[in-house]
């Protein structure tokens, strides 16, 4: 496999390898880090990636597993991850203030979810990934999956209900 090949291929499914990787590690530099390194992984497996059925969820469960690496270790040294998320942007309407904020707060919420809730939420909500596909990423079944997305979006909107007093039903 040459180079230009192996940028085709692996193309389609870099952004979702970052957005996961941020998710997770919720530093930018450490997910640009993160996706380069899950990059080079791919590239010195570029001679067998052909035996496996899908490349995208390998990269993902690459990602995933990478990054629990990474945070584990962080842990293990007692290094606090700051969260960079949230900048100040200057919308030109109201609106857009409104729905700035209301993602800042869902974004929050979502921090606060245990780890597997947070990787599943991105995987379906945000990368809008199948349940199979999931399955294979996280080695869920379907059920367990649909169960632990449910409880976690019952925690997201309960809290927005509690805390902000919004009108989501």
């Amino acid at each position: 496999m040459n180079q230009i090949v192996f940028i085709q291929l692996v193309n389609p499914f870099k952004d979702k390898v970052f957005r996961l990787a941020k998710r997770l590690l919720t530093s930018t530099e450490e997910a640009e880090d993160a996706s380069q390194e899950i990059l080079v992984k791919l590239w010195n497996k570029k001679e067998t990636l052909d035996t496996y059925n899908n490349i995208e969820a390998l990269a993902m469960t690459m990602t995933k597993n990478y990054c629990l690496d990474q945070l584990k270790s962080k842990r293990a040294d007692n290094i606090t991850l700051v969260h960079t998320n949230y900048k100040d942007r200057e919308p030109q309407l109201d609106q857009k203030i409104e729905d700035s904020n209301s993602l800042e707060w869902v974004e929050k919420i979502m921090n606060q979810l245990p780890e597997q809730q947070q990787i599943l939420i991105q995987l379906r909500d945000v990368e809008q990934y199948e349940f199979e596909e999931i399955a294979k990423i996280v080695n869920m079944n379907e059920t367990a999956i649909r169960v632990a997305l449910s409880r976690a979006r019952k925690k997201i909107k309960e809290s927005m209900l509690n805390t902000h007093q919004y009108g989501i039903r």
